[in-house]
């Protein structure tokens, strides 16, 4: 069953929206024009894993290419590819008159046939008297390609094989704008709803750094991301960040964003990165991190602590207190952890 999802309504007011739409098609080229039932599985797949290089050719072309030129480009890529999977004959081999009688792959003109068919199908090329030629918006998609994995080949800390946690704990110690390199990287390696599941699922541990970290990545993916951050607004543990994410996206004022979430998750988001700070950083960041919060004194912020539920509150206090050069809120501080670990007022 299909029915109109949010990337419909984004592309009334984004044509980027719209071209990205356009590229999943153009991923999607041998799925929407599948081969015919007389074509060998294993051969159009070697086929659809050699065709970036045939379109790498037609975009450096920017023209007409003989489709001759272009079937001795596939026979090549597809000899390299056998030759990497080291595709070489063992064990007994069956006599060669026997073998002549075997039926063959299907041959190379007719699966570039196909696959010229399927590209023109979803408008990347035109093809007619025997030559083959980008559209304009095929080109761009094979830029756009190419730019991703020349992207994904600088990656300045080489975290891209690394699952979505290992690669955030990389990241932790780079300055923010390293880690926004590090995280186009990794992304521009990955298909874009499994990147944000990976990046999802890391949020939801118990380290709240990486919370804080993946929303960071995700905000580096952008409108894509929308509707699976959407779909996780009423976790209690993502719900600040989800809530934060998508006011920005629909562009609400930098210093405006933070009122997008109630008195009650603005202190829960207080004490998540308190609970990062306390974990991850120095001490003085955790006192500093005092000051930060909505509350206009420190009765007030203890209170409003003690009533959210946080599973990490006592840890945080008890972090706090140690860290604070000052006795009397120390203590004030030790007697609000003790009260929230015994369930007392």
């Amino acid at each position: 069953v299909a029915r109109p999802g949010w990337r419909l309504r984004a592309w009334d007011r984004d044509d980027t929206a719209v071209l990205r739409g356009w590229v999943a098609l153009f991923d999607a080229w041998s799925l929407a024009h599948p081969a015919p039932d007389d074509l060998a599985p294993a051969a159009v797949a070697e086929v659809v894993e050699a065709m970036p290089q045939v379109l790498s050719l037609l975009q450096l072309s920017a023209g007409p290419v003989p489709v001759p030129q272009l079937l001795d480009l596939l026979d090549q890529r597809v000899t390299e590819l056998r030759t990497e999977r080291c595709e070489i004959p063992y064990g007994p081999q069956p006599d060669p008159a026997a073998a002549a009688d075997t039926p063959q792959d299907a041959p190379l003109p007719a699966l570039l046939d196909w696959a010229l068919h399927g590209l023109a199908a979803v408008g990347a090329l035109t093809w007619a008297d025997g030559q083959a030629t980008l559209t304009p918006l095929g080109s761009w998609a094979v830029w756009v390609k190419l730019e991703q994995i020349c992207v994904a080949a600088q990656s300045p800390a080489g975290h891209i094989e690394q699952a979505a946690e290992d690669m955030l704990r990389g990241c932790a110690r780079l300055r923010p704008n390293a880690a926004r390199a590090e995280y186009r990287a990794w992304l521009a390696a990955r298909t874009v709803g499994g990147a944000v599941t990976e990046l999802l699922t890391a949020a939801r541990g118990e380290d709240a750094l990486l919370r804080g970290l993946a929303f960071e990545a995700l905000r580096v993916v952008g409108a894509p991301a929308e509707a699976e951050v959407r779909a996780v607004v009423d976790e209690p543990s993502l719900r600040p960040y989800a809530l934060l994410w998508l006011a920005e996206q629909e562009g609400a004022d930098p210093e405006d964003v933070h009122l997008v979430l109630t008195r009650e998750e603005t202190t829960w988001l207080w004490v998540d990165t308190a609970a990062a700070v306390a974990d991850h950083g120095e001490t003085q960041l955790l006192v500093r991190h005092l000051e930060s919060a909505v509350q206009p004194t420190v009765p007030a912020l203890l209170d409003e602590v003690r009533r959210v539920g946080h599973p990490r509150t006592v840890q945080v206090l008890v972090a706090l207190a140690a860290a604070h050069p000052d006795p009397a809120l120390a203590k004030a501080v030790r007697r609000a952890a003790f009260q929230v670990h015994t369930g007392g007022e």
